[in-house]
């Protein structure tokens, strides 16, 4: 059983240097649905500027962008991970993003949180992010 509140979490300085450095984000789970909040983070996200890259199991665009069925198929960089999938899969995507070599910061939005992929996502070198979502967070910057 996960703890409510993450232990490993950027602070809101190191959230900053994360909008300020980051390019291009995979949004696993972005759904094609307008009322899923997957959906209008990753819309708001790329509005500000930011290159979506939606990972989905089915589909071809989303928000214009292609759609990729995992992290491993996306062949260019890809900064940050916004996860939108149970916390049970932050295991799995934390080893994808080890394995990928590129990702920067794992980002678990707002009620997400496992602290054992965090922590390993850190130990690779990861700025880590849990339980807050990238939209109200970049809104408060």
């Amino acid at each position: 059983m996960e703890c409510e509140f993450p232990t490993v979490n950027s602070n809101q300085e190191e959230i900053k240097e994360i909008f300020d450095s980051v390019k291009t984000i995979a949004v696993l789970g972005l759904s094609p649905d307008p009322s899923k909040a997957s959906h209008r983070v990753a819309k708001y996200l790329q509005e500000a500027g930011y290159k979506i890259v939606p990972v989905y199991p089915k589909g071809d665009k989303i928000l214009g962008e292609k759609v990729y069925h995992s992290l491993k198929e996306i062949p260019f960089e890809v900064d940050m991970v916004d996860i939108f999938r149970k916390p049970a899969a932050f295991d799995a995507i934390a080893d994808a993003c080890i394995e990928r070599g590129d990702v920067k910061v794992f980002w678990g939005q707002l009620g997400l949180v496992n602290n054992a992929a965090a922590e390993k996502a850190k130990n690779a070198g990861m700025k880590v992010v849990q339980n807050l979502c990238a939209m109200v967070a970049h809104k408060e910057l």
